[in-house]
């Protein structure tokens, strides 16, 4: 089977100038000359937790298996470069279930000018697992960090959150092109995927700056299928409390000073919005403040990886 499955990425790969020996032997030789600091990062979506098979084409979730680790490499305004997917299938349809993820990640790869250099696949009785390595190249500017955001900065964010199970989460766009054009554009201090969660992502650069936050709970821009989910649920949950805890949604959240930001919110240079939503401080903890001006805790949610 996985020899199959060589043949076939062979015949469907197209040629890549940092590819020097892909699928089909030991290992994959890059021709990384020039290159300096990289960027490594690895992702594993399974069926049940990331994606429910039976309920999707198969496409989409090598779809987003790729979208997921292009959005960390987009957290650190890293240029894609290569990439290797293994893959555990299993054991009933092993080949078919194969093919059908990599039809749906090859494209996403060409969009960015990745090269998939190989991978690995087994089987099993268990449910079909894909996991993603990718290598990216760290720019001029450097990369950005979840440590660098200092009080008085701004917290911005791409896009809009909540409702993502909706189907956004197996359908976005990873925010690479964005991320490389900020970081280019801008001076930013720190950055980060909203893969777990708005706030608790957000908590993950309070963590690591080792400072606090304050959020402007009516600036936050929640999407519509957050209003569609708290509709749909009717459990008491609001609008809000899914764009702050959903998870999925990879838009990204960044720190920066305050001219920076009050630049890019003028400038508006992407083709998706640009939101302020709070700012850093010195004191720790996480914080919100609603359009009353009344400043209370705000418990960090989402996807914890366990």
């Amino acid at each position: 089977m996985e020899r199959d499955l060589i043949r076939w990425l062979r015949q469907r790969l197209p040629p890549h100038p940092l590819l020097r020996l892909g699928p089909g032997d030991d290992a994959a030789i890059l021709k990384m000359a020039n290159l300096g600091d990289c960027v490594l990062t690895i992702d594993m979506l399974t069926d049940h937790v990331d994606f429910e098979l039976s309920k999707i084409d198969p496409r989409l979730a090598g779809r987003k298996a790729l979208a997921a680790n292009l959005s960390d490499l987009a957290a650190m305004a890293a240029r894609p470069l290569a990439g290797v997917v293994a893959l555990a299938l299993p054991r009933q349809g092993a080949m078919d279930l194969a093919v059908a993820p990599c039809e749906g990640l090859l494209p996403l790869a060409q969009q960015y000018d990745l090269a998939i250099a190989g991978g690995d696949t087994n089987s099993w009785d268990g449910p079909l697992a894909i996991s993603i390595t990718l290598l990216g190249a760290v720019t001029n500017r450097g990369p950005l960090c979840r440590g660098g955001a200092r009080p008085g900065d701004r917290i911005l964010v791409t896009g809009s959150f909540g409702g993502s199970i909706l189907g956004r989460h197996l359908t976005f766009e990873p925010r690479v092109a964005e991320a490389l054009l900020l970081n280019e554009r801008y001076e930013l201090h720190a950055g980060i995927d909203a893969s777990d969660g708005l706030s608790l992502d957000l908590n993950h650069i309070l963590e690591e700056s080792r400072c606090g936050a304050v959020v402007k709970t009516e600036a936050i821009p929640v999407a519509d299928g957050a209003r569609r989910l708290a509709e749909t649920l009717a459990d008491g949950s609001t609008p809000l409390d899914h764009a702050l805890g959903d998870g999925e949604d990879f838009e990204l959240i960044l720190a920066a000073p305050p001219q920076e930001a009050k630049k890019m919110l003028s400038e508006q240079p992407l083709s998706v919005p640009i939101t302020e939503i709070g700012e850093f401080i010195a004191d720790p903890g996480l914080w919100q403040i609603d359009a009353s001006g009344l400043r209370r805790s705000l418990a960090p949610r989402g996807w914890e990886h366990t």
